[in-house]
């Protein structure tokens, strides 16, 4: 028996096959295409996803003889779309996380409540990118658009095709902003403020709990048997901070893509003034009765492709960027690099803010930058992990990262050094998937725990990247007198200079 993973992401739609201690069996992966409105907005189509969902189930599953004991979805947090409940066809196409259709929406909702009081509610800072302001704008363009309809996470459409059933998770269903993590219900007073109906979200259950068994309509030709239990994994980088075992407090979990995100966990508790000032994220955990933190740079790995692409005649490959890192003087390259090249994340979230470079001279070169794009998406991390260690009550000096940034040694030796942390990298490529894996592999019953899910989850190798403490010893001095100071004076000089980002 195995169990199936599947993760709908923003690059890429994927499945896996894992055996229960957590070694792969088979891997298919499909492109996530972003297609363009007539506006310009992004949207993904939802017969796409499907038909690359099911592509690459029936190329797993061909052939193999294991039979499928679970399967577990998870995906882009808000990313979502509205169902017509009546036919069970979508009325619109998925609407990206990242599409920013919505800002106005989002500002009108934040004059409703009180900052404070929706936070401790939802455990997040009012944005465009959360559900409700969207639905507000598909309202606006068309009032009759939510009539017998529901608001359907990724995770929860591909489930819905697989099952019938209708359902989310307690961690997607928080990324609508219209959600109570401290009661785990759907908050109706607020839903019905704004004139939504009651029934316009799905039931909400536990992250891993079975929502239903596969069907026959939904299985021809994938090689997928009926009656196998599907869970909502929950939330991508949670279900991958469950897959490499850092679920407690004090374990910290690194993804490093184009985004980056650092996510702790702590007892379950009410939210209060400190982690409202922190900017950073909240919400509930997959792990029972534990609540998560989360803070992002929204262009880390973002800023190293940008790098890639305007710093030569073509594209460099990774292999030459490897080069250019490994040509560099050790120790800090003392240039300043402001990562904001899609404005900040958590725990300073900051739409106007820009990318910089400080501290150029004519003697740096291509290799320096390089460096210097590297120390600064590290002193953003070092950021995350203060204001983590404030919140949690817990020291931070340990990380478990995975993601694409782990390849680069020269990187990950930045990192430890700024952070004054020993970075953990598991051998493990596909740590999302393998998370929803053991997710529906808790919630069926194939594991007793998440305890005994993370000690049954065996790696062949973990590397251990120890920080130089002279090298840190700088980096400290550099990021508090220098990498803070001068990154409020740019934030300001954006804040009230706007008009010049019209030049997108």
């Amino acid at each position: 028996m195995g169990l199936l993973g599947i993760d709908i992401g923003t690059t890429h739609c994927k499945a896996g096959f894992f055996q229960e201690n957590g070694s792969i069996l088979k891997i298919a992966v499909r492109p996530t295409i972003t297609h363009y409105n007539q506006k310009g907005e992004p949207f993904f189509s939802p017969s796409e996803i499907w038909r690359n969902i099911a592509s690459c189930l029936k190329e797993i599953l061909s052939g193999c003889d294991e039979k499928v004991s679970a399967i577990g979805i998870t995906s882009m947090a808000e990313t979502g779309l509205l169902l017509d409940r009546r036919t069970g066809k979508p009325r619109t196409n998925f609407i990206p996380w990242f599409s920013r259709c919505a800002e106005t929406e989002a500002e009108e909702i934040s004059k409703e409540d009180r900052p404070f009081d929706r936070f401790q509610k939802t455990g997040l800072h009012n944005s465009y990118k959360y559900g409700l302001a969207k639905i507000l704008q598909l309202k606006k363009q068309d009032k009759d658009i939510l009539e017998e309809a529901v608001w359907l996470s990724a995770s929860d459409y591909i489930a819905y095709l697989l099952t019938g059933n209708l359902a989310t998770d307690y961690t997607l269903a928080a990324r609508t902003y219209a959600f109570r993590i401290d009661q785990l219900t759907w908050d109706q007073p607020w839903i019905k403020h704004f004139g939504l109906p009651e029934q316009l979200f799905p039931e909400v259950m536990p992250s891993g709990k079975l929502m239903g068994v596969t069907q026959p309509k939904a299985l021809d030709q994938l090689g997928l048997s009926t009656g196998i239990p599907v869970a909502i994994a929950g939330h991508d980088h949670l279900v991958a901070a469950l897959a490499v075992g850092a679920v407690n407090p004090g374990n910290v979990f690194n993804s490093i893509g184009t985004a980056e995100t650092m996510v702790g966990t702590f007892e379950k508790r009410q939210l209060k003034d400190i982690e409202y000032a922190s900017g950073m994220t909240f919400g509930c955990h997959i792990v029972r009765n534990r609540l998560f933190w989360m803070g992002g740079i929204s262009a880390s790995g973002g800023s190293i492709e940008w790098f890639r692409e305007q710093f030569a005649d073509r594209k460099m490959t990774y292999e030459e960027i490897m080069t250019l890192s490994s040509n560099v003087k050790a120790g800090p390259s003392r240039i300043l690099y402001y990562p904001y090249l899609s404005g900040s994340g958590s725990p300073q979230p900051d739409t106007y803010a820009r990318g910089a470079f400080v501290g150029l001279k004519t003697s740096h070169q291509r290799r320096d930058l390089l460096k210097a794009m590297m120390e600064g998406t590290a002193y953003e991390l070092e950021s995350i992990r203060r204001s983590a260690e404030r919140i949690s009550g817990y020291r931070i000096n340990r990380m478990t990262s995975v993601g694409g940034g782990t390849k680069n040694k020269y990187w990950m030796q930045i990192k430890a050094d700024i952070t004054n942390c020993q970075l953990t990298i598991p051998e493990i490529n596909e740590a999302t998937m393998l998370g929803a894996a053991i997710a529906a592999g808790i919630g069926s019953g194939v594991y007793k725990s998440e305890e005994e899910a993370v000690l049954a989850v065996r790696y062949t190798h973990s590397k251990e990247i120890v920080p130089n403490q002279e090298f840190h010893q700088e980096y400290k001095h550099l990021y508090e007198e220098g990498y803070m100071g001068l990154q409020e004076q740019l934030r300001n000089f954006y804040r009230r200079f706007p008009s010049s980002l019209t030049n997108e």
